[in-house]
């Protein structure tokens, strides 16, 4: 295992290819991924499954039929939540064993209402906004995922 144990959280995720790459990042460190539904593509999308390639057997990924069930089945988690309009940089942020890291879906990001509740959990990644919207979502996903790890060794 690299690091403490921290999982990823999907809401409603849009685009197959970016999924099955963050599915990748969460074999190659030992995180596990939770979707939460609706998606945008079926589970056995050939676009999923080659953005994963052959580590989906490493992968320990689990769906939900809506936020609040995967809530109450992580209710041991302490929720961080990743958005453009939070005002807290992720490296800024202390991470502790036991962080789900969630991410909204590609074109609409998390509804402000998660992150409202929790502004004190909610981060940002330092982009130019004014130059580039947003980051891939995967691209995202890595940089939280390796600075929370990268925090939590010891």
């Amino acid at each position: 295992m690299m690091g403490e144990p921290l999982s990823v959280l999907l809401y409603e995720p849009e685009i197959p290819q970016n999924t099955g790459n963050i599915a990748r990042t969460c074999a190659a460190t030992h995180t596990p991924l939770y979707l939460v539904e609706p998606l945008g593509f079926k589970i056995s999308d050939k676009y999923l499954k080659r953005a994963g390639l052959d580590y989906w057997p490493y992968v320990r990924m689990k769906l939900y039929p809506d936020f609040n069930r995967a809530r109450c089945d992580i209710e041991h988690s302490r929720l961080v939540y990743f958005s453009a309009h939070a005002s807290t940089y992720h490296y800024d942020f202390s991470f502790r064993p036991g962080d789900c890291l969630i991410f909204g879906p590609e074109t609409r990001g998390l509804p402000a209402q998660l992150t409202a509740s929790y502004p004190g959990d909610s981060l940002k990644i330092p982009i130019d906004r004014a130059r580039v919207r947003s980051l891939n979502l995967s691209t995202a996903v890595g940089i939280a995922l390796f600075e929370a790890l990268r925090q939590l060794r010891k």
